[in-house]
């Protein structure tokens, strides 16, 4: 039935184009020119509590829309988070979930992804195919998300209906022959009360690391109903169903140096007996929205998520072929144990609800922007005992097949095993003092409830920035916060496996300036440092709390419009990290793991004159070098990464066609895109040269 349905999709992507396109009136293509940029969006809703312009945010926030991802050939959050410096990979394995910092921070599963301001778990690729924008709110979200750890949030803001028709249909394939479609369409019922909004996709999945093969099935529906002029109800559901098998991450040669002669093609899960990574989600929003008077709104909003996964791994851990043996680390041969790893049946339901109203108001001169409002949120974890057995090895440099893995060999009895409760009321007044200066400030109680930590605990999480406009186009500001997130679980191999810690607060002091210039070229800069505990697997393999962490940095953006056929986007962080105050030396003073100390990313795109409709790009990433563990010991080299693109717009009778091709990587380099001290430590390449093509029919 899966597999019906995605060539269904697929094929109803290739039908809808070709049909459109036999309808042509024309039988000669006319060139189409658009002038899109790469970031055109000038709001976000993540910074507050209602959508906002970003040059008036006092906050560090991008925002990537559906033109931008189409024109870049956007298909993941991966793909999109590459453009802004202050965004990195961490333990983003192929196959598996999706998972980034920010700032330097790791992000939470469970918190630090919102869907429509929502927490929704990031254990596996959130879909975008039903999003109008990815916002990311850069530093601590205390104030507006709760929960979250320090580096920020990523929010997914759901495609609403159109006004008028629309009818989009895109075709793709990529990499060792991936095959994407996708459909979109919206507009209003007769009764024009009504909207709607359907988006359908499937992919069959062939990455460029061979073997970690897949497929996926998604389709969401989004409708409108304008109750009355002062009355609106939304609604949205979608659906996803995603099976590959994951491409798990390399380990050190016996725990001390880098493994050489590998090559980010290779399926260190690639075993007679391998399952793929089966994940099953869906969601359910709701939101009304009522017009008290002219200038206040009331809303009540709510979501829920079902989440489920079958997780299958022939895991790579360690050397036993070698003396003592090392744990983590590969045999100096390239021998590495390989496990039976099992996890199925595990699930998520996380579920929330708010109730704001905003409004606007003078006190004399003074104009004041006020939210108030409450919020209540839930999630159930359930999972059974995993099965972690020791199977046989492998070989880096001469794969090997280990035994086959027996039947019986099951997860134990699933239920419920842990649950969280959030409660919270929250403030903000946007205080107009003059026509320069303008106050931001506001307050977050949050109480939390977590089963497995037995913790009950209140926090006040305040947020005031101060910001100057000394003319038209510019906006300066300095801004103080608080961040909460729960405390770090101890994992797999540890002497306290499983435990949690305690939840604990975050601080962050941000000043920053803003411009939006006549001649088009936006600026934005921020410089902030975040402190935190440091969390850590110590000498003695327990996960403690112990210390500070401290980031310190600068992010500079900016993007524009050169000459009326060059655009260009910029994106830089210089970021110091510190761990400090353990007691242990080989701690101390050293920098945080994962983290670059300077990271970029460059765009330009150039209008070709002499073939009108015709566009060709460049993107350039660099990144510094990064330490594998937290004594430094071991890093690994920056990277410079270059890619190329090109689009043709042209129109076939009445269909607009957009034809796109890209190359990745384009001097096929080796780098190690991603490291972590997690599960012992691992690290992750960078994809290789990879292409795609496609074609997008708007009708």
């Amino acid at each position: 039935m899966n597999r019906q349905l995605k060539y269904s999709i697929l094929a109803c992507a290739l039908m809808q184009a070709y049909a459109y396109a036999q309808d042509a009136t024309h039988p000669v293509a006319e060139v189409v020119v658009t002038g899109n940029r790469f970031i055109a969006v000038d709001r976000a809703s993540v910074g507050g509590f209602g959508e906002a312009s970003l040059f008036d945010t006092p906050a560090s926030i991008t925002a990537i829309g559906r033109t931008q991802m189409q024109d870049l050939s956007i298909r993941s959050t991966t793909e999109a988070m590459r453009f802004d410096a202050s965004v990195a990979d961490a333990y983003n394995a192929v196959g598996y979930a999706e998972q980034f910092s920010i700032r330097g921070f790791a992000l939470d599963n469970n918190y630090s992804y919102r869907k429509d301001g929502f927490a929704i778990p990031g254990d596996t690729q959130i879909p975008l195919e039903n999003k109008e924008r990815i916002e990311v709110l850069k530093g601590l979200a205390g104030l507006t998300a709760g929960i979250a750890t320090p580096g920020g949030i990523v929010n997914y803001v759901t495609k609403r209906p159109t006004n008028t028709p629309l009818r989009s249909a895109t075709v793709e394939v990529s990499e060792r022959g991936t095959l994407y479609g996708t459909v979109d369409l919206g507009g209003r019922f007769e009764d024009r009360r009504f909207g709607y909004r359907i988006n359908a996709a499937a992919a069959d999945l062939h990455p460029y690391v061979r073997g970690a093969n897949g497929d996926r099935q998604f389709v969401s529906a989004a409708f409108d109903w304008q109750i009355t002029p002062d009355a609106l109800l939304q609604l949205d559901m979608d659906y996803q169903r995603k099976a590959q098998i994951t491409a798990p991450g390399f380990q050190l040669i016996q725990n001390a140096t880098l493994p050489t002669g590998v090559s980010a093609k290779m399926l260190l899960n690639d075993q007679p007996w391998t399952r793929p990574v089966t994940t099953k989600d869906s969601n359910l929003g709701l939101r009304f929205e009522y017009k008290l008077a002219p200038d206040w709104l009331a809303t009540v909003s709510g979501n829920k998520h079902w989440f489920k996964r079958d997780d299958f791994t022939a895991f790579p851990y360690g050397c036993s072929n070698e003396g003592a043996g090392y744990y983590p680390g590969y045999c100096a041969n390239g021998d590495y144990d390989v496990y039976d790893y099992q996890s199925t049946g595990e699930r998520k339901s996380p579920w929330g609800v708010q109730a704001q109203v905003q409004g606007k108001f003078a006190t004399g001169a003074i104009r004041h922007a006020l939210t108030v409002g409450t919020s209540y949120s839930e999630r159930h974890d359930s999972f059974g005992d995993y099965v972690y057995d020791y199977v046989g090895y492998s070989n880096l440099w001469h794969p090997l097949v280990t035994p086959h893995v027996p039947a019986d060999r099951v997860t134990g009895p699933v239920s419920e095993r842990r649950s969280d409760e959030e409660r919270a009321v929250f403030a903000q007044d946007i205080v107009s003092l003059t026509n320069q200066w303008t106050l931001h400030a506001g307050v977050r109680h949050v109480q939390i409830k977590r089963s497995d930590a037995h913790s009950d605990d209140s926090f006040v999480l305040p947020n005031v920035a101060l910001m100057f406009s000394p003319a038209r186009d510019w906006n300066v500001y300095a801004a103080v916060s608080h961040g909460l997130q729960h405390g770090g679980v101890a994992p797999m191999q540890t002497t306290n496996e499983t435990q949690v810690l305690p939840p604990q607060r975050s601080h962050q002091v941000e000043i920053g300036a803003k411009a939006a210039l006549d001649n088009g070229i936006n600026l934005s800069a921020a410089l902030f440092q975040i402190r935190q505990g440091l969390e850590y697997t110590d000498a003695n393999n327990t996960f403690v709390r112990n210390g500070k962490e401290t980031h310190r940095g600068i992010e500079l953006t900016a993007q524009g419009r050169a000459t009326p056929a060059l655009d260009w986007s910029v994106s830089l962080m210089a970021l110091n990290t510190r761990q400090e105050g353990t007691g242990q030396a080989s701690i101390d003073g050293k920098r945080v793991t994962d983290v670059p100390a300077f990271k970029s990313t460059a765009w330009v795109q150039y209008a070709v004159a002499a073939i009108p409709g015709l566009k060709l790009d460049g993107t350039w990433q660099y990144s510094g070098k990064k330490a594998f563990d937290v004594e430094n010991t071991v890093f690994v080299p920056d990277y410079h990464v270059f890619g190329v693109g090109a689009s043709y717009g042209l129109k076939w009778g009445t269909t607009n066609v957009t034809l796109r091709a890209r190359a990745e990587n384009l001097f096929d380099k080796f780098y190690w895109r991603d490291v972590t001290p997690a599960l012992g430590g691992y690290l992750l390449p960078g994809a290789p040269r990879t292409f795609r093509a496609s074609a997008q029919f708007d009708f």
